[in-house]
């Protein structure tokens, strides 16, 4: 099969969706890698390190989207690489569709068969190639809403640790999963107190005997969230659900009763968002500000620390790009209903319930 890694051009996304010992492995496997000059320097892999690993090198993305019948990509497509897909084309990428009905709409008339990284499941219905990148995401978001929190940022002036005499930072966390844990955990070693919100009184017994003294764990109601939100610095949306659009958890009105200058990081925009006032934004412009509390909602927050976004990516993505080359998408599919739930649309139709829940006016199979 010829494989194709275009460099991605969402802005500021400097990811590359396979290291050159993927395409050493790949090639390995008898496939052709073809690789745009390039695709590798955001994350410090050269064009030398993917020819050494038996990648043939194109210049510009033309001959990758003409010649590829599997595409490997980090984000979804853009409008410009929209028009270059084949329908005979397999494209394994981040997609999120429920976020986007352009997309969608832009995918199933190309024809594709869309094989989305946050939809395929393992054995015990996790999803191996969305935990990586959530676990970069949740720290971030910290580490971001610390930078926010600063007043020479817009911020409350804010210090999430405090000092001997000040108290410190109040950071909430809506959603116990991946991204919650990882974000509760960073903000916790910087010395905040954090509470953890959820509705999976399991996942919440679970937490509570994993997570330091300093985070607390809440069941997630309007009541509870409303209180947590007057109390808190800095708030990290936080909330998945298979595939669907991120359910709206806290109101343009709640935001009213936040504190002003306080910061909300919403790590769910990729599939539209937990707060009513979240919109996508960019690394180059990441935040704005609705009735004095600052916006973080940048869709591609790991392409920001690309070098280790790329590396762990890969590492999960690799084994599954290798299923898909050997065996076709008929033969991904038969290894598992996991592998199933990850094609998302195929031949003009959407296949995934959730995306088509999301746009059920669009055909589904």
């Amino acid at each position: 099969m010829i494989v194709g890694v275009p460099k991605e051009i969402k802005t500021h996304e400097y990811r590359v969706a396979l290291l050159p010992v993927g395409a050493r492995l790949l090639a390995e496997d008898g496939h052709q890698v073809l690789v745009q000059r390039g695709a590798g320097a955001g994350s410090g892999f050269t064009d030398a390190d993917y020819e050494a690993a038996g990648a043939t090198l194109v210049d510009g993305p033309e001959p990758i989207f003409e010649r590829a019948e599997l595409l490997i990509k980090v984000k979804e497509p853009q409008p410009a690489e929209i028009e270059a897909l084949r329908s005979d084309q397999v494209v394994f990428t981040y997609f999120h569709f429920a976020a986007s009905r352009e997309l969608t709409q832009g995918c199933l008339g190309a024809g594709i068969t869309a094989v989305a990284y946050e939809t395929l499941e393992d054995a015990h219905g996790r999803l191996p190639l969305l935990i990586p990148m959530s676990e970069v995401a949740g720290k971030l978001a910290i580490q971001e809403g610390a930078k926010y929190l600063e007043r020479p940022m817009g911020g409350r002036g804010v210090l999430l640790g405090g000092v001997p005499g000040v108290g410190p930072a109040d950071v909430l966390v809506l959603g116990g999963g991946v991204v919650g844990a990882c974000a509760a955990r960073m903000a916790a070693g910087l010395g905040a107190n954090v509470v953890i919100t959820d509705i999976n009184l399991d996942r919440l017994r679970y937490l509570d005997e994993v997570m330091p003294p300093n985070v607390s764990l809440l069941f997630s109601d309007p009541h509870a969230v409303d209180e947590q939100l007057r109390r808190a610095d800095l708030v990290v949306g936080a909330v998945l659900i298979h595939g669907a659009r991120a359910p709206r958890l806290v109101s343009r009105a709640q935001l009213g009763h936040m504190k002003r200058g306080a910061v909300v990081v919403d790590v769910g925009i990729d599939q539209g968002g937990c707060f009513e006032t979240s919109r996508p934004t960019a690394h180059d412009d990441p935040v704005y500000e609705v009735d004095g509390v600052l916006h973080y909602c940048v869709a591609n927050m790991p392409g920001a620390v690309s070098r280790t976004s790329s590396q762990a990516l890969c590492n999960a993505t690799l084994p599954y790009a290798r299923d898909l080359a050997a065996k076709g998408v008929d033969g991904f599919v038969a290894l598992s209903a996991g592998h199933g739930a990850a094609v998302n649309m195929r031949a003009g139709k959407l296949t995934h319930p959730a995306v088509g829940q999301a746009f059920p006016d669009l055909p589904s199979a």
